[in-house]
């Protein structure tokens, strides 16, 4: 039996401060993909929402809204949480109603309304809650931890901030031919380096700004699709797997990691188990990939996920950037989208975008940021409290 589903329909709401409802832009992008599906909203037999929340405290219920939105059809509904990875929890639950044969079509949804500045958790006293307690006892938003991965990796691999500016400015360069993207605007490495110090050694274009935004996928049965005469690209895993004791390496939003005294470490980290998951469950390595879309949170991190991909060894990062493979007409292109570095972060839509963005990559449909002959491509990110994401596609 296969395990595949077809993407037959995808549709964003460009990302921006627009200071409006998510169920907004979520609508307008679910209608988008239902219109590139070629399917009427009363043809869904299910819909998912990446819920919205603010940093792990419930905001909205997003499955039942967007159906509201759309027009109460009598589908069945969910809602996922999983902080970024939202958008991937939210297509894996689709699929696997999907590939259990209990609907042939399904509508994802994710979007979200961001404040203004870094996302911070709600007021009142959670003791209990890492998330809560990294703000209170040291300060810690998210560019805290993006500096520390930033300078661990300098202190394992030598990387320089010029490294990491040139990041920023390959994905820059990417972003300007896409519509969705919220900054559009080419960057040098000087512009880079002399904008304003947020964490050390990251400056501000290091790092993602949050924004509005929302993305939508139409998937269905292989059956449903082949009966329109249609070859999609099709999905051929989701990974959405957690950590392994003990976790050694810091990760946000913890403030401490586990001890290997008594018990070594895993063979692989917890964000190479993210992709590798994916790979094992199709059967596809990482040598096949002919593009990935990566969860540029940072210009760091970004390289941290070259490795966590299988595209090179720990350590390679850099020379991979320097010698233009991960550049538009490299080896395999990162983020041909422009990332979260010309989007930012819209936490329930971002992962869900990753797949649109691959989809209209292995149909060729990418207009001037198209990767030559795409085939196969990854989306990956990682969301709070140990929450694997990655979506495996091709053509």
């Amino acid at each position: 039996m296969s395990n595949d589903v077809a993407v037959l329909g995808v549709g964003m709401h460009p990302w921006g401060k627009w200071g409006r409802s998510f169920v907004e832009y979520g609508v307008i992008a679910a209608q988008a993909a239902l219109a590139d599906a070629g399917v009427e909203w009363n043809d869904v037999e299910f819909i998912v929402g990446g819920e919205t929340v603010r940093n792990g405290y419930g905001g909205y219920v997003a499955g039942s809204t967007f159906a509201r939105a759309l027009g109460w059809n009598g589908s069945r509904v969910a809602t996922c949480y999983a902080a970024c990875a939202s958008g991937s929890a939210a297509i894996e639950a689709a699929r696997t109603r999907i590939l259990a044969g209990l609907c042939d079509v399904a509508l994802v949804v994710g979007a979200d309304t961001t404040p203004k500045g870094f996302l911070a958790p709600n007021i009142g006293e959670r003791w209990d809650d890492p998330d809560w307690l990294r703000f209170r006892l040291v300060g810690a938003t998210n560019p805290t931890y993006f500096g520390l991965y930033a300078r661990r990796r300098m202190d394992l691999y030598g990387s320089t901030t010029a490294d990491f500016a040139a990041v920023k400015v390959k994905n820059a360069l990417h972003g300007l031919h896409n519509d969705n993207a919220r900054y559009r605007k080419q960057v040098t490495l000087e512009e880079v380096e002399a904008s304003a110090v947020v964490a050390d050694p990251l400056r501000l274009l290091d790092i993602c700004a949050t924004s509005d935004g929302a993305a939508a996928v139409v998937l269905t049965s292989m059956r449903f699709a082949r009966q329109r005469a249609l070859d999609p690209v099709r999905i051929r895993a989701v990974s959405t797997v957690t950590p392994r004791f003990p976790n050694t390496a810091l990760d946000m939003p913890d403030i401490a990691t586990d001890s290997a005294v008594a018990v070594s470490p895993p063979a692989m980290s917890f964000r190479a188990s993210i992709a590798h998951a994916a790979y094992e469950e199709a059967g596809i390595g990482p040598e096949e990939l002919s593009l990935a879309e990566v969860y540029d949170l940072s210009t760091a991190l970004e390289l941290d996920w070259y490795e966590d991909i299988g595209l090179c060894e720990a350590g390679g990062a850099e020379q991979l950037l320097r010698d233009g493979a991960t550049s538009m007409g490299g080896k395999v292109p990162v983020n041909p989208s422009g990332g979260l570095a010309c989007f930012g972060e819209a936490v329930p839509a971002q992962a869900i975008a990753q797949v649109c963005e691959v989809t209209w990559q292995l149909r060729g449909a990418a207009g001037p940021r198209q990767v030559e002959g795409a085939r196969v491509g990854i989306t990956v990110n990682q969301g709070l409290f140990g929450h694997g994401s990655a979506v495996l596609l091709s053509k």
